[in-house]
């Protein structure tokens, strides 16, 4: 039984990166406890968590280019046929499982993507989506059969208040420009409309009641 106060989810920020782009042992730190592989190991030491100070950015690109040389498969970037691609897949997903997406960044080497809760897990959307995209660039030929496309299951942040969803959707739709490539509006993004505190909630709704249990409605 949930108790009254906890948060309830309300949205899945999902994160995953390209094949190879974000290893165990990255300077800027990861998320991974463990190297399984000998070879990468040698590259460096494993951190757990993102560094509180962050590595200069040649350190990240030679780090790179040696693992270039280690990875059993090709490290490649998203260009922006592939981006188009990846853009398509996800959409037939969106659309076939009904998933409400606020927001989506499809970068040359990571994804976020930010979708309402659904009966899915944050696992599922992310094997859904990963799955879908792989076989279509692999059947327009952008990926060769055996490469895996995808650096693994990736991660998820929980979000359970509408200033989250929003503060979130900001960043999202930030990253492109960070690096230089144009605002991205994907045909599968639904405008935001303060769900499930929207115009004309409940009051009574038992998500309304959680934040006023937790003093965070008003």
């Amino acid at each position: 039984m949930r108790c009254m106060g906890r948060p309830i989810v309300i949205a899945h920020h999902l994160i995953f990166t390209a094949y190879g782009w974000w290893l165990p042992n990255d300077p800027r730190g990861s998320s991974s406890h463990t190297i399984r592989c000998d070879v990468i190991g040698e590259l460096g030491e494993l951190h757990h968590g993102r560094k509180r100070v962050q590595p200069a950015s040649g350190e990240i690109r030679e780090f790179y280019r040696e693992a270039a040389k280690r990875l059993k498969h090709q490290l490649l970037l998203f260009d922006d046929a592939d981006r188009r691609e990846i853009g398509a897949a996800f959409e037939d997903v969106i659309t076939d499982e009904r998933y409400t997406c606020w927001a989506c960044a499809i970068m040359p080497d990571h994804i976020h993507l930010l979708i309402r809760k659904h009966k899915h897990t944050a696992e599922q959307m992310i094997e859904h989506l990963q799955h879908t995209s792989r076989l279509r660039l692999r059947a327009r030929n952008q990926r060769n059969p055996i490469h895996p496309t995808w650096g693994g299951p990736g991660w998820k942040v929980f979000l359970d208040h509408p200033d989250e969803v929003r503060r979130t959707i900001g960043y999202i739709e930030g990253n492109p420009m960070k690096i230089g490539l144009p605002a991205q509006r994907w045909g599968f993004i639904c405008d935001y409309d303060g769900w499930p505190l929207h115009a004309g909630h409940s009051p009574r709704s038992p998500y309304a009641r959680a934040l006023r249990a937790a003093g965070r409605y008003s």
